[in-house]
């Protein structure tokens, strides 16, 4: 039999052994390599600005079925919303509606706010800090009414314009700033589309905000690739809905504060309906004033007996 090998003269062999050997492979884990994870650890601590807006989308009660369908329309183009229950439209709505933002991990909310069946404000706030501007919505016609042949695809990303009367003054600088951030979906949300096949118009007319939406039609013919010079043909079809936003006031809050703005020009509904009764009222006022000068016509001027009057009556 061989003799045994020392210890020492074992240790010695097997540190040959390692330094011959190729270098080990790395340790794995659960979550994959060792090694790669602390490269991804390093490359994680410089990460640039990830944009993470929720929108929450909600209306109060006794609302009108075409505002209804208004708001459906909205959430249906936003793919970053998230549509809540009807909210008591009272004094104190402000600080349920920041709870229900907070609550849905929400960072901004559109609220319909539906006043006598009739008027439809909009409020538009950045929460729980503000700002939020409130707006009366006009000439609303949503996609059921319009039924126009535009067609996107639900979920992409839309293109944002605006008319260059934004840049004029500041408080249409402010407004232009709450539209990006609200109607703009961010990239590589889990529930919108990694492209852009439509475009959402913002102009400004006689102080009024404007909104159209456009679906981009690209002219090709199955699966060929489009070349350069058919991108000059695109064309914009309409999609919907359309309504229009006059602003009314800009608070420095979430749903109030101190006023920022406030429209030198906005006249609201209900003095709107009160001249018009008062016109109504007038034509009736007019109408009396009218018979009661008549009478007094008659009374001041009699007409003169006429002594043949009776004569053939005998």
């Amino acid at each position: 039999m061989g003799k045994k090998r020392k210890h020492s003269e074992t240790a010695a062999v097997t540190e040959v052994n390692k330094e011959d050997s190729a270098a080990e492979r790395p340790k794995r884990t659960l979550l994959g390599w060792k090694d790669k994870i602390e490269e991804k650890k390093e490359s994680d601590s410089v990460v640039g600005f990830r944009n993470k807006e929720k929108v929450l989308v909600t209306c109060s009660r006794r609302i009108s079925f075409r505002y209804r369908h208004l708001m459906l329309n909205v959430v249906s183009l936003l793919p970053h919303c998230k549509k809540d229950n009807k909210v008591e439209s009272k004094d104190s709505k402000g600080a349920t509606l920041n709870e229900l933002v907070e609550l849905k991990g929400c960072s901004s909310c559109l609220f319909f706010e539906c006043r006598k069946g009739r008027d439809l404000y909009l409020w538009m706030a950045k929460c729980p800090n503000g700002p939020s501007v409130k707006f009366l919505v006009n000439a609303v016609h949503t996609m059921e009414e319009l039924k126009l042949t535009g067609n996107h695809l639900k979920g992409s990303r839309p293109i944002l314009t605006f008319s260059t009367n934004f840049d004029k003054d500041p408080h249409w600088k402010l407004l232009k700033e709450m539209i990006m951030q609200i109607f703009g979906s961010p990239k590589d949300h889990r529930k919108s589309k990694p492209y852009h096949d439509h475009i959402f118009v913002f102009s400004i007319i006689d102080d009024h905000v404007w909104f159209r939406n456009y679906q981009i039609s690209c002219p090709h013919t199955g699966t060929q690739k489009i070349d350069r010079s058919d991108l000059e043909k695109m064309t914009l079809v309409e999609v919907g809905p359309r309504f229009c936003l006059n602003p009314i006031k800009i608070f420095g809050g979430s749903f109030g504060g101190p006023t920022l703005y406030e429209n030198p020009f906005y006249v609201s509904p209900n003095q709107i309906r009160a001249l018009e009764k008062k016109q109504k009222a007038g034509k009736y006022a007019k109408k009396i004033k009218a018979k009661t000068r008549r009478k007094m016509h008659e009374l001041e001027n009699p007409l003169q007996v006429d002594e043949l009057a009776h004569m053939w009556n005998e």
